[in-house]
């Protein structure tokens, strides 16, 4: 097979007959074409479906709108479709990829290898192939993989198994999320794949953002020399028609990581507000880099006219932290209203008199964030905008954030961003054009809770903080691994304690964006009420 049209979508998940009719414009658009469009990996339900396909009414929809697209592609006679979908045979329910052409479905593969790892759940759904082999497609036979069935390598692997069935191209339906370095290494595995078997590979994944997990495109294709004939866009719907036998090779620089990391967060948080049907974000803003750039990452997504920010000084708020608020809010454009919190705060004092001591304590600081939470809710309330958390990885590790408090939220953008990683964004943004404070980056990071406050106070450096949470929870490494590395004992330790610690405060954090190897979330599943008796040992990945 020669021609290929790569068809880069991006569903929303549940909404069958709106992705279908996705299909059925990509389908006109390349209609006169002599080839096959193909498309991402369950592209009819949008991925992970989950526990919607334990709804009959879900398998009844797949099946309907299946139907209308084989009834649909007598319109287009030279024109196959290769669509991923659910397919239920008897009582097993399969990941599928489905071949139709004019009129016809002319046959459906299985996937093989499941996923049942980080964020992935497959093995609770689908059942796995009972065989591998090619299809069939105008007298040319195509190996179809469906996305870990090309993540699965070595001997007797699909990718094998179907080149030595006489396959003369290996095709991927993917939903492939994103995760920092993951686009140059799927570059890697299928170019690999292509000059291994000596055919052409056609990779094409899923983009757009689907709860936490966002999705970069990122589609390719490869001659059997391995090189590589095109890239779709990232993080866009993009289709594309490639000649496998006689286009030329192209040399593409990649993007670099942390513009491809404020790439998958604007996406990630337009699609979350889009797709749940939010009329736009507020957020509170402390003239601190996690909400300056939280703040800039929405007016990117959303344009400016769909933030808000409250700016909630209390006494302990520095005179430059207002400023520098005021100053993002009027760079970026979006709008901001001021709300002193110190006569609500008096209030509370002044009831709880009997309660709390007179001298500054924990819970007089919690008590400031909890009510900036209850101002920012109401507004949330009140406007139908979604409220945005803008804490970040690194505190909620240890549990440096107040439940109900700055934790309120419907989604929290920069929770798998490690503070080293926010202050690299805030670069990044600075250097389209300047939007955030030059003086908010500078500064000592500080909650601003109590007199002199500042987060070292409390924490490690961040650079020290950062390198023991990466070594813990994205690698998996043990506490004396880290420590033989040259990371000072006590703070490994300490670390290690407040991330068990705050296990709790975790599970009821808004849904946070996944940008990692390893966010907190649903690929990380932890118990609260526990006791563990061992310091953290290496973890198998």
């Amino acid at each position: 097979m020669s021609t290929i049209i790569l068809g880069q979508m991006n569903p929303t998940v549940g909404a069958v007959d709106a992705n279908t009719q996705k299909v059925k414009s990509l389908m006109k658009t390349f209609g006169d074409q002599n080839g096959i469009l193909v498309l991402p990996e369950l592209a009819l339900t949008g991925y992970p479906p989950k526990d919607l396909l334990l709804e009959n009414a879900c398998m009844t929809s797949v099946q309907s709108a299946l139907d209308d697209l084989i009834t649909y592609s007598e319109l287009f006679p030279q024109l196959g479709l290769l669509v991923g979908a659910p397919v239920q045979q008897g009582d097993s329910l399969y990941n599928a990829a489905v071949l139709i052409h004019y009129g016809q479905k002319v046959d459906e593969v299985y996937k093989t290898h499941l996923p049942n790892y980080d964020v992935f759940d497959e093995q609770r759904y689908f059942a796995t192939a009972s065989e591998v082999r090619p299809i069939l497609f105008n007298g040319q036979s195509l190996g179809v993989q469906i996305c870990e069935d090309a993540w699965v390598e070595g001997p007797g692997c699909v990718s094998e198994q179907l080149v030595q069935q006489g396959a003369t191209c290996l095709i991927n339906l993917s939903a492939s999320p994103f995760e920092q370095g993951k686009p140059q290494y799927r570059k890697v595995l299928f170019s690999n794949m292509a000059r291994q078997y000596e055919v052409p590979v056609v990779f094409v994944n899923q983009v757009g953002g689907n709860d936490d997990l966002i999705f970069d495109g990122h589609s390719m294709a490869f001659n059997a020399k391995g090189e590589q004939l095109t890239q779709l866009a990232g993080f866009d719907c993009a289709a594309e028609k490639v000649d496998l036998l006689g286009a030329p090779p192209v040399n593409l620089s990649p993007k670099n990581d942390i513009e491809m990391v404020f790439e998958a967060l604007k996406l990630g948080l337009k699609d979350y507000v889009e797709k749940c049907g939010f009329n736009g974000v507020v957020l509170g803003l402390s003239g601190g880099i996690d909400s300056a750039v939280t703040a800039a990452i929405a007016v990117s997504a959303l344009g400016p006219e769909a933030v808000r920010g409250l700016l909630m000084p209390s006494v302990f708020s520095s005179e430059g932290s207002v400023q520098d608020a005021k100053e993002l809010a009027q760079r970026a454009g979006f709008h901001i209203d001021i709300v002193p919190i110190n006569p609500i705060m008096e209030t509370f004092q002044s009831s709880l008199d009997t309660s709390l001591p007179n001298e500054l304590t924990l819970a007089h600081e919690n008590l400031q964030a909890r009510i900036r939470g209850d101002i920012l809710m109401a507004i949330s309330n009140q406007t139908g905008y979604l409220l945005l958390s803008t804490g970040n990885k690194s505190e909620l590790a240890v549990g440096y954030c107040t439940l109900y408090g700055d934790m309120c939220g419907g989604l929290s953008v920069l929770s798998d961003v490690p503070k080293g990683m926010v202050y690299q964004l805030a670069h990044y943004i600075n250097s389209k054009a300047v939007m955030i404070p030059i003086s908010t980056i500078n500064k000592a990071p500080s909650a601003e809770l109590r007199p002199n406050q500042k987060d070292q106070d409390s924490l490690p450096e961040y650079s020290v903080l950062d390198q023991i949470l990466e070594g813990i929870i994205d690698h998996g490494q043990s506490e004396h691994e880290l420590i033989e590395s040259g990371l000072d004992a006590h703070w490994v330790d300490w670390v290690a304690q407040k991330v068990r610690q705050n296990e709790h405060k975790r599970r009821q954090a808004p849904l946070g964006l996944k940008v990692t190897s390893k966010a907190f979330g649903s690929g990380r599943r932890m118990p609260i009420a526990a006791r563990v008796s061992w310091p953290y040992q290496r973890t198998h990945r």
